[in-house]
């Protein structure tokens, strides 16, 4: 057996995998790992950086494509291509160097253990020499050390990754042609009536733009409506109490009609008639996956669902959690065992003490087949919590709740419900009494008791009976943390009930490791804005929606339809060529029925002057001091590039987003004036100017 080579997703996930092993050497882009049991002749460790292979565009194919114009559509290639991504070009030729090595015998896919890993693994190694290489999966959910080595021993076969790279693949196509086309047909039919600006149109954040728009619709036209109850104040021998009768309605002759019918009188006498006590209990909260610790922290620390992801995933990196994309909220025994070993540690960062309750056999926490990921948990590896800055700390803080909660007893209250008739019309009293804290300790409500006093059945008690009257209220503006749920449980959302199962088999809009990211989309193409937590559609996002109204863009369905095959593909029982030639004749239909739509559409163009074409030269190229540099998208660019002059900028230093203003004087003076707002390695923010030297950018403090 020769080498083997390693390909991680991202640098920090391939020095975990080294910190299993012995290295013997490491270089700029690759580790190079000695000789051991688990690799006889020695392998190699390198990385993508994300996306290093990504689809060219449609000039590529066609260059009429190029135009941006109503009569050169459809977009529908023959055939995909990929291409390298511009920025990580170097990083792809160490893998492919690699990979094509004569020595490698064999590749690891160690890419994140989820359909998109196994996309950025193959769409790499198809661009190699290396496609004839057999290729094993790394599949694990911890970075822990022992967690690692486990999983190298026991390396999965290729076929369930290929189905999975196909299913990640042809989701990605898919959503490249609706992209491309759907966004240039919009965004053209409405510049031709007065439309200043660009329409992105995405296979998902389409429908989630729209589901927003239907609840601020709701709230607009929600209309108050005043409500009628019939209540009363009863006095017993040891105290108040009040009850309600069974009638709520908005006109207020009805609750007099009863009133009258059963001669009640104010005040009046009643009787008891009946006492429940009843013990209930209340079981701890499910495990955390990413959605629900994403609403969790936006309730709790009004965090982004991005930003609780990130936090997580640095978590994750540092072996402090477990692999955090995960839909799952329960464990196998095996990580229940390490858990209840270390509960004393956990507990402790909550600052209580207690004694872990039995779970094992508890179907709600522990599943033997817990899925291809378990619920987010806590590793045996303890981070010296001062050490950690406070938004890291209180993810993982919301991790342990979850986890001590599971151990806690039950939440255990007393329901006392007291039934008292005026004359024959029953009144109904809930009182409420705290009888065990139980998980409750880690998970502080604000309820209160309910206290009643106490009665007899048979008592004798004054009444005095009133109308009640009280308003609906309109449903409430979305919270970034209920983007998250309304997506994932977008199937509450429908009416018809064959949509709604369709959408609750498929977890609704989007995966759990996207939605994140498309929340970030929305936000990005500006079609919503969000102040305070509070999630509001700009005249962008409603127009969006005015403009998809009445068409599948706008429905959940048509993206659960979508999944629902694109699984198939996953599962080896659905075909690629089927499901994109069914998106060829969407597209094809969406040409015809769209036009007329648009063309009655009413809108304020206004609104959408035309801006500032961002392809417009920037600056002179400092470098080759011929070509222009210009905006690329992803970075800033010289337009000689083709002729071999390699000057960039990047969009983002050390956090900040690099301006054209910024770009602008690095061309011309060279510097910048000092800025405020970078962020280092460790998370500290300073000030600093750039300084362009030899091509690159610099700091002066």
């Amino acid at each position: 057996m020769g080498y083997v080579v390693i390909l991680a997703e991202k640098p920090s996930q391939a020095r975990a995998y080294a910190d299993a092993f012995t290295v013997k050497k490491k270089e700029k882009n690759y580790i190079e790992l000695a000789k051991s049991k688990m690799f006889p002749q020695g392998a190699f460790i390198t990385w993508a950086v994300g996306h290093l292979v990504e689809l060219v565009e449609p000039k590529a194919y066609d260059k009429k494509w190029d135009r941006w114009s109503l009569k050169n559509l459809p977009i529908l290639p023959e055939r995909f291509e990929h291409k390298v991504s511009y920025k990580t070009r170097e990083q792809f030729q160490t893998i492919k160097r690699l990979v094509e090595r004569a020595d490698v015998d064999v590749l690891i896919n160690a890419c994140d253990a989820e359909r998109e890993g196994s996309n950025i693994f193959h769409s790499i190694i198809q661009l190699t020499q290396a496609k004839h290489k057999p290729v094993k999966r790394l599949w694990l959910s911890s970075l822990e050390v022992d967690e690692v080595r486990k999983a190298f021993h026991h390396l999965q076969d290729d076929a369930r990754d290929k189905r999975m790279y196909h299913e990640a693949k042809t989701r990605q196509i898919s959503d490249w042609l609706v992209g491309m086309n759907g966004s240039r047909l919009y965004t053209l039919l409405l510049q031709e009536r007065g439309f200043g600006s660009y329409l992105p149109i995405g296979r998902v954040q389409s429908p989630t733009v729209y589901l927003i728009y239907a609840r601020e619709q709701a709230i607009r036209n929600f209309v108050v409506e005043t409500f009628y109850e019939l209540e009363a104040l009863f006095t017993a021998k040891h105290g108040e109490y009040k009850g309600k009768a069974k009638i709520k309605t908005t006109k207020r002759e009805e609750v007099l009609a009863l009133i009258k019918q059963h001669g009640l009188t104010n005040p009046d006498e009643g009787v008891v008639t009946k006492v429940t006590n009843v013990i209930k209990k209340v079981a701890p909260p499910k495990l955390h996956a990413l959605s629900t610790l994403q609403t969790a922290a936006n309730r709790r620390f009004n965090y982004s669902p991005s930003k609780t992801l990130q936090l997580a995933q640095s978590l994750y990196d540092k072996k402090y959690i477990s692999y955090p994309r995960t839909d799952s909220q329960v464990i196998t025994p095996s990580e229940y065992d390490y858990l209840v070993a270390h509960f004393a540690d956990y507990s402790a960062v909550l600052g209580i003490t207690a004694s872990p309750e039995n779970r094992r056999s508890h179907k709600r926490f522990v599943q033997a087949n817990a899925g291809e990921h378990y619920a987010i948990i806590p590793t045996k590896k303890m981070p010296k919590l001062a050490g950690m800055n406070k938004d890291e700390r209180n993810i993982y803080e919301e991790i342990i709740r979850s986890v001590v909660a599971m151990f806690l007893p039950y939440y255990e209250y007393e329901e006392t419900t007291l039934m008292t008739a005026i004359k024959n019309v029953p009144f109904k009293t809930v009182g409420k009494t705290e009888k065990v804290v139980g998980w409750h300790e880690v998970y502080p409500t604000k309820t209160k008791d309910v206290l009643l006093p106490q009665v007899t059945e048979g008592e004798q008690v004054a009444a005095v009976p009133a109308i009640t009257e009280g308003q609906t209220t309109p449903p409430k503006p979305y919270t970034e943390g209920d983007l998250i749920t309304m997506m994932k449980t977008a199937g509450k959302q429908i009416e018809d009930e064959e949509e709604a199962e369709l959408l609750k088999q498929v977890e609704g809009i989007g995966t759990e490791a996207t939605r994140a990211g498309i929340i970030e989309t929305i936000k990005r193409h500006e079609y919503v804005r969000v102040q305070k937590n509070i999630v509001t559609l700009t005249p962008k996002g409603q127009l969006l929606c005015q403009a998809i109204e009445g068409t599948l863009l706008a429905s959940p369905s048509m993206t659960a339809k979508w999944e629902k095959y694109l699984h198939k593909i996953g599962e080896g029982e659905g075909s690629p060529q089927v499901f994109l030639q069914t998106i060829g004749k969407f597209i094809e239909q969406m040409l015809i029925d769209v036009p007329p739509h648009i063309a009655k559409l009413e809108f304020d163009a206004t609104q959408f002057p035309k801006k500032k074409s961002a392809y417009e030269p920037i600056a002179r190229c400092p470098k080759c001091q011929q070509g222009q540099i210009q905006f690329k998208q992803k970075f800033y660019g010289c337009t000689r590039y083709k002729e071999g002059c390699d000057q960039t900028f990047p969009l983002y230093i050390a956090s900040k987003k690099l301006t054209e203003t910024m770009v602008k004087a690095l061309c011309e003076k060279g510097k910048t004036a000092k800025l405020k707002g970078f962020t280092a390695k460790n998370k500290k923010k300073f000030d600093a100017v750039l300084v362009l030297q030899d091509g690159k950018i610099t700091f002066e403090f």
